[in-house]
């Protein structure tokens, strides 16, 4: 049987966990993901936006990755494709005025086919006259639009909220990921099984801000229970992120990301009580490897043979503690030599994409390779999506 299908609608100043985590979550789970934009080919970019609460009256904006296209507007057709994600952001404020998205974002309707929409996404399907006498929640300032275009409208209790009806599933926030990529995969006749599992991620300031936001939200919409923490931080805290682009130049960029919620406390931890380690990358662990306790919970991870994840950056920590000796591992290349020292033998990630296994060590060199690196750890904890 072929993989499903979904296309992305993309544009400039899409939202940046809006188009990327959905993006990887759904390849990661074995669905075959096109993202296009208007006027843009198969490797063409749209550029990004972070968008953020923090207290203002409205959202926070700065400049987030720049997101590769991978198929090309003018040549896609809604038949050939089971469902439609249309992202938030400031794109769809133009995206909407185009006849050729309208028209398309109609035939994906008009076929039956199944359709997630968050945050700002919802303009385009106003705009095609596609939510009368539909239930739809958004982003709280949509709501004049789709009320004019003669929605139902929820009221979204929380931001995290999420709305089914019939073959349109909507959210207000990239907050509401988890339970709206659920959906979208049982809508496609996906079945989720061995998702019982406890995972933990060790965060820090300036880690990279899709490889944590990535598989943290792609493994909680598998239904795991998922927990973040920080040395000497709480649940409910932050940790600043790092956005790292791969722009031209000798090594990454770096601008800044979302900021990112912990969502246990590290002192009251207990590693016995997980099933699996994940360690994203970013500027981080090379503070993370300086903390004995840090050290402390990635032994207690390696020797006990539970599933570690880690990615760029991440396998710092796992040199300083000393579990790499003899064992295969992949990173970003400029960790090389911290890999080597440290008794790994080295396996190029080349492209850059490519992650590895070595029992119950998962290892990847950046966040393009998401796809690989959460299937690989799906499948050391026995978790599958069949279609």
């Amino acid at each position: 049987m072929a993989p499903k299908r979904v296309l992305f609608l993309c544009g400039d100043f899409v939202e940046d966990y809006e188009a990327m985590v959905p993006f990887q979550a759904l390849q990661a789970y074995g669905l075959t993901v096109d993202a296009v934009c208007p006027r843009k080919k198969a490797g063409d970019a749209c550029r990004t936006a972070v968008h953020m609460l923090s207290g203002a009256q409205t959202y926070t904006e700065t400049v987030g990755h720049n997101f590769a296209l991978n198929a090309t507007f003018d040549e896609v057709d809604a038949v050939n494709y089971d469902g439609l994600w249309l992202p938030g952001g400031r794109a769809p404020e133009y995206l909407a005025h185009i006849p050729a998205v309208v028209e398309l974002v109609t035939k994906f309707v008009s076929l039956g086919k199944q359709i997630a929409c968050i945050c700002h996404g919802h303009l385009i399907l106003a705009a095609a006259g596609l939510v009368k006498d539909r239930k739809c929640t958004s982003f709280p300032p949509v709501k004049p639009v789709l009320v004019a275009a003669g929605a139902h409208w929820v009221e979204p209790e929380t931001l995290a909220t999420t709305v089914v009806d019939g073959n349109l599933i909507t959210a207000p926030t990239y907050e509401g990921h988890p339970e709206l990529i659920r959906h979208f995969v049982k809508a496609l006749g996906g079945k989720i099984s061995g998702s019982d599992k406890k995972i933990l991620f060790i965060c820090g300031d300036y880690m990279e801000d899709y490889e944590v936001k990535v598989p943290f939200q792609s493994l909680q919409a598998l239904g795991c229970q998922v927990d973040a923490v920080c040395p000497s931080r709480k649940a409910g805290d932050t940790c600043p992120t790092a956005i790292h682009d791969f722009e031209g130049d000798q090594t990454y960029t770096e601008k800044p990301g979302h900021d990112f919620t912990l969502t246990a406390t590290f002192d009251n931890v207990d590693p016995s009580s997980y099933d699996a380690l994940v360690i994203p990358g970013g500027r981080a662990p090379e503070h993370l490897a300086l903390n004995e306790s840090v050290v402390a919970l990635v032994k207690h991870f390696m020797e006990s043979k539970k599933p570690v994840a880690s990615i760029c950056h991440g396998q710092q920590i796992l040199a300083a503690a000393g579990v790499l000796k003899g064992r295969k591992c992949t990173a970003y290349p400029a960790v090389k030599l911290n890999v080597v020292l440290a008794g790994a033998t080295w396996l190029e990630p080349d492209p850059i994409s490519r992650c590895f296994t070595d029992e119950n060590l998962v290892t990847g060199a950046a966040w393009p390779g998401h796809p690989e690196f959460i299937s690989q750890l799906m499948a050391l904890l026995g978790i599958q999506v069949s279609f």
